[in-house]
């Protein structure tokens, strides 16, 4: 089983960018983080991030044939958009949606998301654990498929 793990804007930023609300922990510490935990579960992962919409675009349709699943934390693309949805759609990948920060505590125009909507699962506010179990959940659903 392989999983791409896909990260959005701003998240190569973790420990710097508003560590209030997204921690002190870097980016290194999340891609080791997220290593750790599919390799706890026995699954390859490729992981990726950028902060140009139409790069996460190409990655999501790189995946197919090429990966099980993804997981998904489009950052401030998850509100405006509807290209990554629209991908997430076309490939037809089941996908889950991971957030750090609890967004629907947040401002309001944060509680929409997009991406979620071609998403099978979300989890938000978890910090890297919900990582964990995004990819815990992605392979427990696609061992029954």
């Amino acid at each position: 089983m392989k999983l791409f793990i896909i990260n959005g804007p701003n998240l190569n930023l973790l420990g710097i960018r508003e560590p209030d609300i997204y921690g002190s922990k870097s980016y290194a510490a999340l891609t080791e983080f997220v290593s750790a935990a599919c390799k706890e579960q026995g699954i390859d992962c490729e992981i990726f991030q950028s902060n140009h919409e139409g790069e996460l675009v190409d990655i999501i349709q790189s995946g197919l044939n090429n990966c099980d699943g993804i997981v998904i934390n489009p950052a401030a693309y998850t509100h405006p958009s509807i290209a990554i949805l629209d991908a997430l759609k076309a490939v037809n990948i089941p996908a889950v949606e991971v957030h750090l920060s609890d967004v629907d505590s947040r401002e309001p125009f944060r509680q929409i998301s997009y991406a979620g909507m071609a998403c099978i699962k979300t989890f938000k506010g978890m910090g890297f654990e919900g990582y964990r179990q995004a990819i815990i959940f992605l392979k427990e659903y696609l061992s029954k498929l």
